[in-house]
């Protein structure tokens, strides 16, 4: 009789230090110094991979110019609504993804914001790998740019099958990661992020300058922003556009939530993120100007043009790019080393703010943050592994969550459709400079759930007819259905179980307690 009442002594002094935690992090938690600062760490976290890497590719494989006027009115249809929810949200609960889905919803849908953290922590995962290989590709490009040149294939197969360079270069990015967070969000993103992103740009601009003036440029630069009327008309180059934008943009990944609890209070959520989604197109479209003129440029044939940005590799940059700027006139190391330094900015810069969005959500459930900080660095490089020594497991694990993000998306509207008032409370808030209309109303209730429908159906459609056609159901398969399912249930099933729980832990201490100064002190 007497053990009752010691479990809940204990238990409640438990629960008292860890909303002492809460308290304590809550006060001393920083702001972003300026809106340029905040700019650049949200144009950081949107500009990855994806702009360079990816984008090019897409928008030449779907029509060029055909596939830009979609992509570019993805903006108002998808993008901007969902970082417009995310930062309004993020500003308004001060926490990660986790506990502010829990403290607007509840305790049965708490598993709804620890979801969308756990797709985007298993991104980061595999994401550190391809900011290793990133990096090593520069460090290649200045010191053995003949060898790495005359044989990319084989480079390529010999980094991703297993070697202990991509393992070094994964667990530095990691680290280097970690070592800029422990700084805090003022001291460490910020700082950073304002000479990562100009950096990125400069190398973009100075990258598609120099692809421009070769011999046969401008046949890429009319072919990226000519329009097939006939390609304009297939949905399928809509629904690819809306998908790159989707993903590109850091709509949905609960990145811009995670800034916006570090954001000014006056700082207006709809321009902020309304910049975030138009710098992460121009990133887009500078990259493209990089690549695509380059390659039509530099190709034996407009068939062989055709036919690289046809491909659908991952790892497309990795071997033609060297391939390619090998037959330059002069500096093509040089433009090689441009184009993976821009590469290795881009990605490094939205690990920083996946890797920030995790801390967020292990300090939130009541870990001090060295403490949470040495746990997802930890988690980074250990779950990351297996991407970094076998391909297909990277490449299984983009499908996944990749996908997983279109859920995540679908999510925060389910958040903005349950809470009536979502643009008063989140977005048209005191002092904002941009007031959003009942426009955005009518694209998170009724616009956003139709698209999420098809896109996921599409993709799912793709993997049956085209990625896995005879084995779409099997979870072992690299782009199957059944790959998706498996994954995505197993972390339903338990998150689901764990609702009440996460909502017990990330809500605990919840107060309206600000800091005194919009820099705050350090954290």
């Amino acid at each position: 009789m007497v053990r009752e009442p010691n479990r809940i002594a204990a238990k409640k002094q438990r629960e008292q230090t860890v909303a002492q935690r809460h308290t304590q992090a809550q006060r001393h938690t920083q702001r972003f110094s300026s809106r340029w600062g905040l700019v650049m760490a949200t144009l950081g976290m949107a500009i990855g991979a994806g702009n360079i890497w990816r984008f090019p590719r897409v928008a030449a494989r779907n029509g060029g110019g055909a596939f830009l006027i979609p992509w570019l009115l993805a903006i108002v249809f998808w993008s901007a609504p969902l970082l417009m929810i995310e930062f309004g949200l993020g500003k308004a609960t001060r926490k990660g993804p986790v506990a502010a889905l829990a403290t607007v919803l509840g305790k049965r849908r708490a598993w709804m914001g620890a979801f969308v953290a756990l797709v985007t922590s298993f991104i980061m995962f595999y994401y550190s790998v391809v900011t290793g290989w990133s990096a090593w590709y520069f460090l290649a490009s200045i010191t053995r740019f003949d060898a790495l040149s005359g044989a990319p294939q084989t480079a390529w197969h010999t980094l991703t099958g297993g070697s202990i360079w991509a393992v070094l270069f994964h667990v530095t990015a990691a680290v280097g990661a970690a070592l800029i967070l422990v700084r805090g969000v003022v001291s460490g993103v910020e700082r950073v992020c304002k000479v990562l992103v100009p950096l990125l740009l400069v190398l973009l601009l100075a990258a598609a300058i120099r692809s421009l003036t070769l011999p046969g440029g401008i046949t890429g630069l009319e072919f990226l922003f000519h329009v097939d009327g006939s390609k304009l008309a297939r949905a399928d180059t809509w629904l690819a556009a809306l998908s790159q934008s989707a993903w590109s943009t850091g709509a949905g990944w609960g990145l811009m939530l995670t800034y916006g609890a570090y954001a000014r209070k006056n700082e207006d959520v709809a321009l902020n993120s309304t910049i975030t989604a138009v710098g992460n197109n121009a990133a887009s479209i500078l990259a493209a100007m990089a690549i695509l003129p380059a390659i039509f440029a530099l190709s034996t044939s407009t068939d062989q043009a055709m036919a690289i940005t046809g491909s659908d590799n991952t790892g497309l940059a990795f071997i033609w790019v060297p391939r390619l700027f090998a037959r330059m006139p002069a500096g093509g190391a040089l433009f090689a080393a441009l184009f993976f330094a821009a590469l290795t900015a881009a990605s490094f810069s939205s690990l920083l703010a996946m890797m920030a969005m995790a801390t967020q959500v292990v300090q939130d459930l009541g870990l001090p943050r060295k403490k949470a900080l040495a746990l997802v660095a930890g988690a980074t490089i250990i779950v990351g592994l297996p991407s970094a020594l076998s391909l297909r497991f990277f490449e299984n694990q983009d499908w996944v969550w990749g996908l997983g993000l279109l859920v995540s998306g679908g999510l925060f509207a389910m958040a903005a459709i349950s809470h009536r008032n979502f643009r008063k409370d989140w977005i048209n808030t005191e002092g904002a400079d941009w007031r959003v209309g009942p426009w955005l109303d009518v694209m998170v209730r009724y616009v956003i759930p139709v698209e999420f429908v098809a896109l996921l159906g599409w993709w799912f459609y793709q993997s049956i007819t085209t990625y896995a056609p005879h084995q779409w159901w099997n979870p072992l398969s690299t782009f199957s259905v059944g790959t998706c399912i498996v994954q995505w249930g197993i972390a339903l099933i338990a998150l689901i179980a764990l609702s009440t729980w996460l909502y017990r832990r990330s809500t605990l201490g919840r107060t309206d307690e600000r800091p005194s100064s919009d820099e705050g002190a350090s954290s």
